[in-house]
């Protein structure tokens, strides 16, 4: 782990959705999250995809969904069964040494971006099960182009919080933990019939759990640290279960 100022590297830093359809997922977030004034990245277009982007504290969540027929996303949600969690991306410190241990380790990429001030690294789902997952770095490291202008170059105000746990059904647990942990060069535990991988003092923690019947591996629940009004909230979007619980100070550690 590599410490740039209060921030604590690698990070989870944005979570994905995909959806058949964009505005209604999109309408409940605003409506039972209470975020609003998603951006919605043209970039995305090169995939087949709309999307939008809310900001989480220092964190995002986004919502995806195909635009056109065959894009891996659309394959995705086939796979699932429905509406689902898509995608974690995990902000590292040094890009090189990362995509070094990529090739060292096995683990393909099936696509990757290099831009001055952000890079993507997306890998290939079936060495690195349970979600897209995807390797990123930014400079300056509390910015995220990715969320739009006003993240890009710097980071503009925001609250405190952000995205603290995740969920993730797999065929495996341990092994799926042990791999995730590898390209994070983290550790995994076991954690009774599950697995589990914490990520830097910030204490995010990626659960893997057993796989439930009739859908594919993939994102099942997020936790998120933020206010709101009706303070700890459980609900379902996209696919996934929210639990929404009090801002502690340690999020953005």
């Amino acid at each position: 782990m590599i410490n740039f100022g209060s921030m604590v590297l690698p990070r989870l830093r944005q979570v994905a959705l995909v959806t058949h359809q964009l505005e209604p997922v999109t309408e409940q977030i605003r409506r039972e999250l209470g975020l609003d004034h998603p951006y919605h990245d043209p970039g995305v277009g090169v995939f087949g995809l709309e999307n939008a982007v809310f900001s989480i504290g220092d964190t995002f969540l986004e919502v995806v969904a195909p635009r056109q027929p065959d894009t891996a996303a659309g394959r995705y949600l086939e796979r699932r069964g429905g509406d689902s969690g898509y995608m974690a991306m995990f902000q590292v410190a040094d890009l090189a040494r990362t995509r070094s241990q990529l090739a060292e380790l096995g683990v393909r990429v099936v696509w990757k971006a290099d831009l001055d001030d952000i890079a993507g690294t997306h890998l290939h789902p079936r060495d690195v099960p349970g979600a897209i997952v995807s390797l990123d770095w930014a400079n300056p490291p509390e910015s995220w182009r990715w969320a739009g202008p006003t993240w890009t170059g710097a980071a503009p105000p925001h609250p405190p919080g952000g995205i603290v746990g995740l969920t993730i059904e797999v065929s495996v647990p341990l092994a799926a933990a042990s791999r995730w942990a590898e390209v994070l060069g983290v550790t995994a535990r076991a954690d009774g019939e599950s697995a589990a991988v914490v990520l830097g003092a910030n204490g995010q923690q990626l659960r893997f759990t057993d796989l439930g019947d009739g859908h594919g591996e993939g994102i099942t629940e997020l936790t998120l640290a933020m206010t709101h009004p009706l303070g700890q909230v459980e609900t379902e979007i996209g696919g996934v279960r929210f639990i929404v619980v009090p801002v502690t100070g340690k999020e953005q550690a």
